[in-house]
């Protein structure tokens, strides 16, 4: 008896006026039918610099993959404008996600990995009200908290608060938020093959507040969470100075860091994988992962676009949502 065929990957089309339509394209030809997924867009979007196929399922995808890039139609209410978003497509954008989401739900697809959007774009065009797709995807997904984790081969790091102003990061920073983070940075882990995984977690402060001469949150809230945690019997390293915790040494000692902002995460990641980093949403019932840049409007449709960041978010999604099914 033969093996039962993987289900395809949903990838939805992002801001069309990026480089969303030709990191699509790039990808198939790419790809092939070795890992066959779907985009959700408007074909009359696409550059054509490689033949699409239109199908009416998503198990349509892998018989086509071969002969072209497998298109479920979403439509659109105009042409594609390279490098200008046009507000009355917005609203196509946020359904190309939704799709692509309820497909990962149904059992269609495997796994959902997203173009980049157009923030303002979608606020001004059909009034978006998310901070993001991490945010929109866990209102879809109907869970309280998800977990925004951004991975490349040398290192994945966890931002334990996401989109706010630096000034606003301590009042955030509390106790519950970050044991919410940790405990499902932990549990996702498994998907990656660790089933007991080895946190670093960074301090706030510089230096991790020095004995608290440089900030006593360290020493009030993330040493004694730590330690109760450890008593549950996960590894967790910290809380640690964010300046050595990055080195090749250093990372040698942990699977994954959890950090206390957004840049305290990202510099580092995006410092040592810029074209191979995925963004990947922790604690949603389906696998959700995206390339970690954005819609780059400077060079869209000029050809310029480098698909590995898309390349390195459908491999994954792939590994994930294999992990899951064999869970």
């Amino acid at each position: 008896m033969s093996a039962a065929r993987a289900l395809p990957i949903a990838l939805s089309c992002g801001e069309p006026a990026g480089i969303g339509p030709e990191l699509a394209e790039a990808c198939w030809a790419e790809l092939g039918a070795s890992l066959p997924f779907f985009w959700i867009g408007e074909p009359r979007h696409l550059p054509g610099t490689v033949p699409h196929v239109r199908i009416e399922h998503p198990s349509e995808a892998a018989d086509v993959a071969a002969r072209g890039l497998p298109v479920l139609t979403q439509e659109f209410p105009g042409p594609r404008v390279p490098g200008v978003p046009q507000p009355a497509q917005a609203a196509s954008v946020v359904a190309s996600i939704e799709r692509g989401v309820q497909l990962c739900q149904s059992g269609e697809a495997a796994a959902l990995c997203t173009l980049p959007i157009s923030k303002q774009a979608l606020a001004e065009g059909c009034g978006f009200a998310f901070p993001g797709h991490t945010e929109f995807l866990a209102h879809l997904g109907n869970v309280p908290e998800v977990v925004m984790m951004l991975a490349c081969p040398q290192l994945k790091v966890v931002p334990a608060t996401i989109h706010i102003a630096l000034e606003d990061v301590p009042q955030a920073l509390d106790a519950a938020l970050l044991e919410a983070r940790l405990r499902i940075t932990h549990d996702a882990m498994a998907g990656f093959g660790i089933a007991h995984p080895r946190i670093a977690v960074a301090g706030l402060n510089p230096h991790a507040g020095e004995g608290g001469r440089m900030g006593r949150q360290e020493i009030e809230m993330i040493a004694p969470l730590l330690e109760r945690l450890r008593t549950e019997g996960m590894e967790l390293l910290g809380p640690l100075p964010a300046d050595t915790m990055f080195h090749a040494a250093a990372r040698a000692r942990y699977d994954v860091a959890v950090c206390m902002y957004h840049d305290q995460a990202l510099i580092p990641v995006k410092t040592l994988g810029f074209d191979e980093g995925v963004n990947v949403t922790l604690g949603l019932p389906f696998v959700r992962t995206s390339p970690d840049h954005g819609t780059a409007f400077d060079i869209a449709g000029k050809g310029l676009a480098n698909p590995s960041s898309t390349l390195a978010a459908l491999r994954m999604a792939a590994e994930l949502s294999a992990g899951v099914a064999r869970g």
